[in-house]
């Protein structure tokens, strides 16, 4: 029994109740207990047309979503994909572009890491920004200075490797474990740590947290994949579809 059959039967019913009782505002207490009682009777008989009409409902709240997604991203296409501040990996000149906001102490974040590094390989042809996007508390904030810190000093392949070993870092994120991390990568482990605490870094970060304000981006990780949005976790194979669906 679908919604369209459950309007007829509710109608069918009215036409025991004077002309305009549907107007609930018009009827008395009889009328509307008399209406009532017989809608209760059919969806009790049959339950499933409120499953059915609960399906209805979550697909035009997802469409709904989905078009103000796509509206905001309409709106801050330039801060998104072209701020020059932002790191760029993948294939610089590809066709779609993949953009992550991202929290070096997420579980989620380093769930997605390897499916990303798959697809942005598999594929050839995907450009992929990084949005530094610490919320998950000092330990993140300090990961995302780090990072931000090593790419305003020593530049973006520096940055690529340091995001790498951020992401797959094991323990706690400290002052200690982030100049290790520098002397591993052979870099000037002292003027990143001071950099770290410098208003150029707070710039960025500050940016990004105003960018996922107006995204309202709330949580980590979160995916623009050309025209939209993808919030949370996804397995390669969900992204590589929405990748497609956007090429088509």
């Amino acid at each position: 029994m679908n919604v369209r059959t459950l309007a007829a039967t509710l109608a069918l019913c009215a036409t025991a109740l004077p002309a305009g009782a549907l107007d609930l505002s018009a009827m008395n207490d009889s009328e509307k207990a008399a209406f009532g009682a017989a809608v209760r009777e059919y969806l009790m008989q049959n339950p499933e047309v409120l499953v059915e009409a609960i399906n209805v409902l979550d697909q035009r709240q997802q469409a709904a979503a989905a078009q103000n997604d796509q509206a905001v991203i309409a709106a801050n296409r330039a801060a998104l994909f072209d701020d020059p501040d932002d790191w760029v990996g993948g294939n610089p000149d590809g066709d779609i572009t993949i953009v992550e906001f991202m929290d070096y102490k997420c579980g989620y974040c380093r769930k997605a890491y390897p499916d990303v590094a798959k697809l942005l390989k598999s594929d050839g042809n995907i450009r992929f920004v990084v949005k530094e996007f610490p919320i998950l508390g000092p330990q993140s904030e300090l990961g995302a200075r780090f990072a931000v810190a090593v790419k305003q000093i020593a530049g973006d392949a520096a940055y690529d490797k340091v995001h790498d070993a951020l992401m797959t870092a094991r323990g706690d994120l400290t002052p200690d474990s982030l100049k290790r991390i520098a002397v591993e990568q052979k870099l000037d482990a002292a003027a990143v740590m001071q950099r770290m605490d410098s208003e150029e870094v707070t710039a960025v970060l500050r940016k990004n947290m105003e960018l996922a304000q107006k995204m309202a981006v709330n949580g980590t990780p979160a995916f623009v994949i050309g025209g939209d949005m993808l919030r949370g976790y996804a397995p390669y194979e969900t992204m590589r579809q929405m990748v497609e669906e956007q090429r088509g």
